[in-house]
């Protein structure tokens, strides 16, 4: 079978969390061939992969969200909206009605169109939009509320725009554009669309717009509800909605998700491949603490730097090891040494890209600062190794270390999101018993080894894809 998997922001220009659960998942089901949709953020990201890609992945397309920049402006407005095609636009753009997806991306796909820009330039655009100002924007600058508008929509219109490799089935690995695209899939082709979120899209870049200094207060609800539609085309979409925990669950279906579309299959990790590494490293060295993340303000680094500072007073021999790229978001990572410098800090060391493997074993405790998780790989290769884990309670964090209804005890302490006081206090109460560190690594080792393997991870996806092979090969018969 032929799977088109579709990845926003991740694979394969990215290592680590979904990028590495893409990977694993194509590696391991040599029997399906696979191509990869990925979208990425600037075009200088084209051909530019992380990875060595499995010989199953036989192609891979690549869509950028600045494209639209190279774009020549249409010389003349000849555009024609019908009734349904305005109402659709209208309603993707506030006007209280479900969106009409099929309608919008016909439109926006029909050569009437020449451009991504070409609509938002056109007279019928102007008058929806003006339309949406009188009755919601009233107080708005007309002028304000287009150019937020239009930033918006560009990128949205370029991926609709673009060539949808045709497949037996669509697997989106998140909502927003990768979603959206599989729901273009299955409008295009007919064929099925899986999604599996490992955070949740839509209030990741809801926390990111309230703290954004470059939206303005009256167009951030503007923003949110964007994203949110965007999720809504994906859960409608989609045949089955594949979570990693039960509170993911619970979220999707407070936002809009048919709760009878979610199944939850947790992530996975192979505990024999730490076997070497597992356990506590031997005595009389420093206090290694680790984190296995990559340098981004969704991973809070700052936060883990504070709280270090903190721990340094208490513990003089402690070291921080961040392991994982900076070069991600570069100015982020200034912004953190820069931090290190203030605070005066010794002994935190940034590895870059590293195995995993070879840190893991001298590590007394990994450490997690995230202010949005879904079910992080680290924390899975950190029970493995039998290593006591301090976590922000985000993500599925509180279910690894504490347990959901098992007898395996605490793997590790969850503390509040960017209370760094909190998470000082527990790397300092792990940090002075090596008695509680061992404790918790045996109960996070355990646990791994009942619930989380790797090969209960690819079984469950060997089923999955599996199971629409039978309905397809089904509909053939059917069909001759």
């Amino acid at each position: 079978m032929k799977i088109c998997i579709v990845a926003e922001g991740s694979y394969p220009y990215i290592t680590g969390g979904v990028s590495s659960w893409i990977h694993s998942l194509t590696t391991h089901l040599p029997e399906h061939e696979f191509i990869i949709l990925a979208i990425g953020a600037d075009e200088k990201q084209r051909g530019l992969y992380k990875y060595n890609l499995p010989a199953n992945i036989i192609e891979v397309k690549e869509i950028f969200l600045n494209s639209y920049m190279n774009e020549a402006a249409p010389s003349r407005d000849r555009l024609r909206l019908s009734p349904s095609e305005r109402e659709a636009l209208s309603a993707f753009l506030g006007g209280g009605k479900q969106v009409n997806w099929g309608c919008l991306f016909d439109l926006i796909r029909s050569d009437r169109i020449a451009t991504a820009g070409h609509l938002l330039m056109s007279r019928e655009f102007f008058k929806v939009l003006t339309e949406r100002c009188r009755e919601d924007y009233a107080h708005v600058p007309f002028t304000e509320m287009y150019w937020t508008v239009r930033s918006m929509m560009l990128p949205l219109l370029l991926t609709i725009r673009e060539d949808i490799p045709e497949a037996d089935l669509y697997h989106c690995v998140s909502t927003g554009y990768a979603g959206l695209l599989g729901a273009l899939g299955k409008h295009l082709y007919g064929k099925p669309t899986l999604l599996t979120e490992h955070g949740i899209y839509s209030r990741e870049r809801e926390e990111e717009i309230i703290k954004a200094g470059w939206v303005q207060g009256y167009f951030k609800d503007l923003w949110i509800q964007y994203f949110y539609r965007l999720s809504e085309a994906a859960y409608t979409a989609s045949n089955e909605v594949i979570t990693l925990f039960g509170r993911n669950r619970e979220i999707q279906i407070e936002i809009g998700c048919d709760e009878r579309k979610i199944k939850i299959i947790p992530n996975g990790v192979n505990v024999d491949d730490y076997a070497s590494v597992a356990g506590p490293p031997s005595e009389g060295g420093p206090l290694r603490i680790g984190a296995i993340v990559r340098i981004v303000p969704i991973k809070d680094i700052k936060t883990m730097i504070q709280s270090f500072a903190l721990v340094k007073k208490e513990l003089l021999d402690a070291e921080l090891h961040i392991m994982g790229p900076w070069d991600e978001d570069e100015d982020y990572f200034r912004e953190c040494r820069q931090l290190i410098d203030t605070l005066l800090l010794t002994d935190v060391f940034f590895t870059g890209e590293i195995n995993v493997l070879q840190y893991l074993g001298r590590l007394d405790l990994v450490l997690l600062s995230s202010v949005s998780e879904g079910m992080p790989l680290a924390i899975l290769e950190a029970m493995a190794a039998g290593k006591p884990c301090v976590t922000t309670d985000v993500g599925s964090c509180r279910d690894l270390l504490q347990g959901r209804e098992d007898n395996f005890g605490p793997a590790g302490i969850v503390v509040p999101v960017m209370h760094y006081d909190k998470m000082a206090d527990a790397v300092i109460r792990l940090g002075n018993s090596r008695e509680l560190r061992e404790q918790l690594g045996r109960s996070g080792l355990a646990r791994a080894e009942a619930l989380y393997t790797h090969s209960q991870f690819i079984r469950s996806y060997r089923e999955l894809y599996n199971h629409y092979k039978e309905e397809q090969i089904w509909q053939v018969s059917a069909l001759n």
